[in-house]
């Protein structure tokens, strides 16, 4: 069996000695330091942490597990404002991902899971079309759930979706190039957990037809981006984004072919760089630990 390790985030008003307490109460508890990140916003005076690590010795109350852990952090975040996250690193995300057409992202995701490349356990996968447009999709055991949506359906067709989410004890929901946009009620809901990819160089070119908007512009680069979906459309904090350069000679649909490209790798970031606990929201921004 692998040596269990943790993961421990934080965020707090920046002053004096954070670091320092935070790796008193890791050695205190009987944990070896693997890996620290950190970063003070000079500009809001807020403080980001990452800290990896795994049990050296077991301390003096018994083995070192997530719930003494937790006991033990709470009067030093309450003491340093603190808001924080512990994982079990060990223990695979559960994600459910939702889709439309085209399916490029869809599939990209679900072969890297069975590659082993993003560790998560899929609660299942949610289309607004039906099974059958998806031919040779790789589901394997995963649960297949098609749930269509029209404006005068949208408010039920999302109480089914939530209930969904809330039954599978699903942590993290991907948009793969699902072409609804979700309500404020439920972006609120799934604030800080929800990771989109828009196929397009956010905040640029929003709404339909990325692509063929910056091609009527003669664009010299394109590309994705993936963020965090927020009540406002296409305006949550942004994760991760990348570009490819073209020519005069590439047409809309050679802007698409490329896009594609982009677009599946941009979000394979984002998802594995949520799995790993290395974002932590800053206001409208993130702070990223890749």
């Amino acid at each position: 069996m692998p040596e269990p390790h943790f993961v421990l985030t934080l965020s707090c008003p920046n002053r004096p000695g954070i670091v320092a307490a935070v790796a008193t109460l890791i050695f205190e508890q009987g944990g070896n330091i693997l890996e620290a990140q950190q970063y003070d916003d000079q500009a809001t005076g807020q403080f980001f942490m990452r800290v990896v690590f795994n049990p050296a010795a077991a301390p003096p109350g018994g083995p070192l597990t997530p719930e003494a852990l937790r006991a033990a952090l709470g009067p030093l975040a309450e003491r340093f404002r603190m808001h924080w996250t512990l994982r079990d690193a060990g223990v695979p995300r559960r994600v459910l991902i939702l889709a439309s057409r085209p399916d490029h992202c869809l599939r990209d995701l679900l072969y890297r899971h069975s590659s082993g490349e993003l560790p998560m356990q899929v609660t299942a996968v949610v289309s607004n079309h039906p099974r059958d447009i998806y031919p040779n999709l790789p589901l394997g055991d995963i649960p297949f759930h098609h749930l269509p949506v029209t404006r005068e359906t949208k408010m039920e067709q999302e109480a089914a979706l939530w209930e969904l989410i809330r039954s599978t004890d699903t942590e993290l929901v991907v948009l793969a190039r699902y072409m609804q946009v979700l309500s404020e009620g439920l972006s609120a809901k799934l604030r800080g957990r929800c990771i989109n990819i828009h196929h397009s160089f956010l905040p640029g070119f929003k709404g339909a037809k990325p692509y063929h908007q910056a091609h009527d512009r003669g664009v010299k680069l394109i590309g994705a981006t993936a963020h965090y979906v927020t009540g406002d459309l296409d305006e949550g904090p942004i994760i991760e984004q990348d570009v490819e350069r073209i020519t005069h000679a590439d047409t809309a649909e050679d802007l698409v072919r490329k896009g594609r490209d982009i677009e599946r790798r941009v979000l394979a970031r984002a998802v594995a760089w949520h799995l790993q606990d290395r974002l932590l929201l800053n206001g409208r921004k993130t702070v990223v630990f890749a």
